[in-house]
């Protein structure tokens, strides 16, 4: 996105005559293609092209950097306008839970270190990798006098004892307590859904405080492509109703029913499955699968980020999931992806949850309860049911909604208009002292 397509599409404030500097804090950043880190990229370079910002982001050492190789250099450098600073921390395999803990402890000692010697900043953003760069940002806004922003990906640590790997205590309690005092402190808190805006109400965070603003698909670089698609061919899927589940295999999404639907289709040599993407569930997942013997059934790694497209269409439905209980931490960010990509959506969530409403209301896909007992057969009627209705305006509807809705140029313009908001308001929590030097 260009900047005076930015410009013209947002607020009609006059840009500042001095640049307001913007530092974000998350561990993901370019080059990484986790969606957080996609996400944080395309937000800071369509900021940075405005010209209206100074744009910083500390983050950690790139995924393909190992423990054992050479980390890169702290010094700042310039990508596509942002200035990058890249604090040293542990890189452990993921895969061991104990090795993912240090990683994530490790760079937020690393942010805090790093923040120390960088220019101050007007208005700090610390997103949620990991949650607790959240304490740093309070921490800047009060020795800094800096505005601060708190931009919730997920709620934590409300999600991991959703997803069983937190038990409630007094740990966890402590915890909840130093983050959401710290996000009740913020100017403002960015939330992804009105499930996730309730929850932080429900945690003291002062309702005028947060603003929700939805991730994005870019739907100049993702769009469908339902004729001579090259992923059906190159897969021999002519033919075939393709049901595809496609990105993160984490913890948060039930997957296990989707092989259960996939063993009640065994029988019809017209639908396959496919899972594409990876993360910790891949493995066991691939397990069941053979244990089932489940021909029905692939696993693919991640696609390109050039081929997505092709993979997304690939699909005549796309499945996006969250466990019971995990709705209100998170909004599954893939839904606008596979819509944008022009497919009908199966959703596995809560009915009246934002996502769910929002496949009925707009109409572009089934919702499957996740905490029903019959959710299998639910399952297996659904992707039945779409098939049956062969209905390609269910994808039109779909895509024109993240067109209108959930676009990169939308929601960037809404972060947009927030930022200039803060900087020109005399009513913040702190004064805005624009300036050079901390």
């Amino acid at each position: 996105m260009n900047a005076a397509a930015l410009s013209a599409s947002g607020s009609s404030a006059a840009a500042p005559a001095t640049r307001a500097r913007l530092l974000f804090i998350n561990r993901s950043y370019w080059p990484d293609t986790e969606a957080t880190g996609q996400l944080l990229t395309e937000l800071c370079e369509d900021l940075a092209s405005t010209g209206e910002f100074d744009v910083h982001v500390l983050c950690g050492q790139p995924n393909h950097v190992s423990i054992k190789g050479e980390q890169v250099d702290q010094d700042a450098v310039h990508h596509c306008g942002v200035t990058i600073h890249r604090a040293r921390h542990l890189q452990f395999a993921k895969k061991s839970m104990a090795g993912k803990l240090l990683n994530l402890m490790s760079f937020t000692v690393a942010a805090w270190r790093t923040s120390a010697r960088l220019p101050r900043p007007d208005i700090v953003v610390t997103e949620t990798d990991p949650f607790f760069v959240g304490l740093l940002g309070r921490r800047l806004q009060k020795r800094l006098g800096c505005r601060f922003i708190a931009y919730l990906q997920d709620i934590y640590p409300d999600i991991a004892v959703a997803c069983g790997k937190a038990r409630e205590g007094f740990l966890i309690g402590r915890l909840r307590s130093a983050l959401f005092g710290a996000y009740s402190k913020a100017d403002r808190v960015v939330v992804l859904s009105r499930d996730m805006k309730r929850r932080c109400i429900a945690n003291g965070v002062s309702d005028d405080r947060i603003e929700i603003i939805p991730n994005w698909s870019d739907v100049t670089a993702l769009y469908p492509v339902k004729v001579n698609n090259a992923f059906r061919k190159e897969h021999g899927l002519e033919g075939k109703v393709v049901v595809m589940y496609s990105g993160n295999m984490g913890v948060p999404h039930l997957l296990e029913p989707i092989l259960d639907a996939a063993e009640g289709l065994a029988g019809d040599e017209s639908v396959v499955f496919y899972f594409v993407g990876g993360g910790v569930q891949k493995e066991t997942l691939q397990a069941s699968a053979e244990r089932r013997r489940l021909s029905n059934v692939k696993f693919l790694p991640y696609q390109p980020k050039a081929s997505l497209s092709q993979s997304l269409s690939a699909a005549d439905i796309q499945i996006v999931s969250v466990k019971p209980g995990v709705i209100s931490c998170l909004m599954p960010s893939k839904v606008y992806g596979v819509l944008a990509a022009g497919c009908a959506v199966l959703g596995i969530a809560p009915p009246d949850s934002e996502l769910g409403e929002m496949i009925v209301e707009f109409r572009f896909g089934k919702v499957c309860d996740p905490a029903s007992p019959s959710l299998c057969r639910d399952l297996v009627d659904a992707i039945q049911a779409i098939r049956e209705l062969n209905d390609p305006s269910l994808a039109e509807r779909g895509h024109r909604f993240v067109t209108e809705n959930a676009s990169r140029r939308s929601q960037v313009t809404r972060f947009h208009e927030l930022l200039r908001s803060l900087v020109h308001s005399p009513a913040a929590s702190f004064p805005l002292k624009t300036s050079s030097t901390r």
